[in-house]
């Protein structure tokens, strides 16, 4: 695997959430500690089962947290963005790696080690507190997520996934615009079935008036229908 430094990119951590409330030289400290690359899209940057222990930070493009079956199916968990993290749980309980992380777009990420992070979390409680509070978010949506595998039929899974994805984008009125929406079979690896499955139900969903698909954009026409729909399924 090829890394690159991380060249003219900016070494900050401003944007990382957890730190946020660092003061300007505590945060220039821990810049100084990190190990700064860039990530060329598709390239790997954490294997599964690895046993390494650095604890990363996105200041720039995207990433995927995912697991491959020994079909070679593809299980997406997550998608992450400048601003956050991951790597901490292998750096918290010295197990080895629970996902495979890869660039999605070129990246630049801050790799820090996991004794830097264990003495951060100890001297900086806001630091500390900020962590908890990610856990616990993630907690939460990995909860609905096995309600939804155990409970929901794949055609709901798959409105509940669109709705997600409209929940992080600016509404405009009954309209949200998911640019640079994931592919079909990108979407039939976040809601486990297949792309044939996804593309029925996304043109089921045109034909109502729901949705409309313009290339890798797709736009949600009538937003409060849809959580109508996911409401009926789920309860919710």
């Amino acid at each position: 695997m090829s890394r690159s430094p991380a060249g003219q990119y900016a070494k900050s951590l401003e944007g990382v959430d957890i730190f946020s409330r660092l003061t300007p030289d505590t945060m220039t400290r821990l810049q100084k500690r990190c190990t700064w690359r860039r990530y060329e899209p598709g390239e790997s940057i954490v294997d599964h089962l690895d046993a390494s222990r650095d604890v990363y930070f996105i200041t720039g493009g995207d990433a995927r947290a995912t697991l491959y079956s020994l079909s070679g199916t593809v299980v997406t968990f997550t998608d992450l963005g400048p601003g956050e993290m991951f790597g901490e749980i292998a750096a918290i309980d010295g197990s080895p790696r629970s996902a495979s992380i890869e660039a999605r777009t070129r990246c630049v990420i801050a790799a820090m080690p996991a004794a830097v992070f264990n003495e951060v979390l100890r001297s900086e409680p806001e630091v500390a507190h900020s962590l908890l509070g990610s856990m616990a978010a993630r907690i939460r949506a990995l909860t609905t997520r096995i309600y939804e595998f155990s409970a929901l039929a794949v055609n709901n899974r798959i409105q509940a996934e669109i709705l997600r994805l409209a929940a992080g984008t600016r509404r405009e009125g009954k309209s949200a615009r998911i640019d640079k929406a994931p592919t079909h079979a990108e979407l039939a690896s976040r809601v486990s079935t297949h792309r044939e499955a996804v593309t029925r139900e996304l043109n089921r969903l045109a034909k109502l008036g729901v949705i409309e698909q313009q290339g890798r954009t797709l736009v949600i026409r009538d937003i409060d229908r849809l959580e109508q729909i996911v409401h009926d399924a789920t309860g919710e």
